[in-house]
């Protein structure tokens, strides 16, 4: 069966969101046969969510620098093949591969606009809070702004595991983030607040199911989840178990690096007093 804009349409509007800004992850192989593709999901988006944003990240600016700060999760002097790869950001530079091509669709949007991190950049239509909300050291502040607008998390055939959301509530729950580098016009940039691995998120899917709204929409099941309960549950979970959310790969640095912070703070804090 072959999606067109009508199904999307009605199925959006059957979240019940109202006029709700949303953050949009999504995959448009997801939906099986789209008719007019990514442009046709976009213009759904646009037509149904007066203000919407969407993760632009462009990791190919990433650079691996000699030397750095230890605990970071990263093999320092390891990247030099891909640091001679490594390209130049510009607010033009199309988003990641990783993220998706309706986001992609949405950046050349007419009324789209982007923020300016190298890396973790966003973009969005009818955005300006949000955007202007990031800051180098704090990139995901604009998810921050967005629950306080009443913000939803929507997912479009896809699970928590792109759920960019989810790093902000990790950060309202004090686990530790980490520092990367980009390549720019202006020379290489320390780029603090690089989030974990995501690998591991969709364990919160059962936490938040209560609060979630879905609708089958062609072959994509999509979801709709608001900021503010899922930092809620999200922060409630991490500090009740420190460890939840991470994978369980055992070559991942980021993830590493996390239980160890979490292991070493438990031994300190049982450690008996002067």
């Amino acid at each position: 069966m072959t999606v067109r804009l009508r199904e999307l349409l009605l199925g959006f509007h059957s979240l019940r969101m109202g006029d709700a800004p949303v953050i949009l992850h999504a995959s448009l192989s997801a939906f099986g046969d789209v008719d007019g593709g990514a442009d046709t999901v976009v213009t759904a988006l646009t037509k149904t969510f007066p203000s919407l944003i969407a993760p632009a990240f462009t990791y190919k600016t990433m650079v691996t620098p000699r030397v750095g700060p230890p605990k970071n999760a990263l093999l320092y002097g390891s990247g030099k093949d891909l640091n001679q790869m490594a390209e130049f950001f510009s607010p033009r530079m199309p988003v990641d591969r990783l993220i998706g091509t309706i986001p992609e669709k949405l950046r050349r949007h007419p009324q789209a606009k982007r923020s300016n991190h190298p890396i973790l950049s966003f973009t969005g239509i009818q955005a300006d809070p949000f955007l202007s909300a990031q800051e180098l050291g704090n990139p995901l502040e604009p998810l921050g702004v967005l629950a306080e607008a009443g913000g939803w998390a929507l997912l479009l055939g896809v699970n928590h595991t792109v759920n960019t959301s989810i790093h902000y509530a990790e950060k309202l729950a004090g686990r530790m983030t980490f520092l990367r580098w980009a390549l720019t016009p202006k020379g290489v940039l320390a780029c603090p607040g690089f989030p974990g691995c995501s690998a591991g998120f969709d364990v919160i899917s059962e936490d938040l199911a209560r609060y979630t709204r879905s609708v089958q929409i062609g072959k994509a099941l999509v979801h709709a989840v608001p900021l503010k309960m899922l930092f809620r549950v999200v922060v409630n979970r991490i500090r009740q178990t420190p460890l939840a959310l991470l994978c369980q790969q055992e070559d991942c640095d980021r993830c590493n690096e996390i239980k160890l912070a979490v292991t070493t703070a438990k031994q300190q804090s049982s450690e008996p007093g002067d």
